[in-house]
């Protein structure tokens, strides 16, 4: 995995922690809502919009993916 590779593991940190999963919600919520402030751009022609849609979707999407990737966690772990 990516994280392995970039020795989160060497430091204590593993897959299934904690704060792998809010480091993995951080980094993919950066990458989705440059891409949702994008795609809103392209649509409405108007960067103030954009940017509003963005700054609701980056924290929704968060917590959404958070809460996703712990349920997962424990259903792995069963």
């Amino acid at each position: 995995m990516i994280i392995d590779s970039i020795g989160l593991k060497r430091s204590g940190i593993v897959a299934g922690d904690n704060k792998v999963s809010l480091l993995k919600t951080i980094s993919w919520r950066i990458i989705g809502t440059i891409d949702t402030m994008i795609i809103s751009y392209v649509l409405t022609g108007k960067l103030d919009i954009a940017l509003s849609i963005g700054g609701i979707e980056v924290v929704s999407k968060m917590i959404l993916y958070y809460l996703h990737e712990r349920a997962w966690v424990k259903f792995l772990k069963r």
